[in-house]
């Protein structure tokens, strides 16, 4: 039996595969950023929810 057919030894991920993941990763990094620096501007929070509450 050759050592290629063992279930351990996969193929490598097509590239858009690839690229997706890494979509997902910025995505994912610039959300957080987003979070962090929200929570570094608490007055632009206040203000923003102040807003969204004016709606109602």
């Amino acid at each position: 039996m050759p050592l290629t057919s063992h279930p351990s030894h996969r193929p490598l991920p097509g590239p858009a595969r690839v690229r997706r993941a890494w979509a997902w990763g910025a995505a994912g990094a610039v959300l957080l950023a987003a979070v962090f620096l929200l929570y570094a501007e608490p007055d632009f929070v206040v203000m923003m929810a102040d807003q969204l509450w004016a709606c109602f």
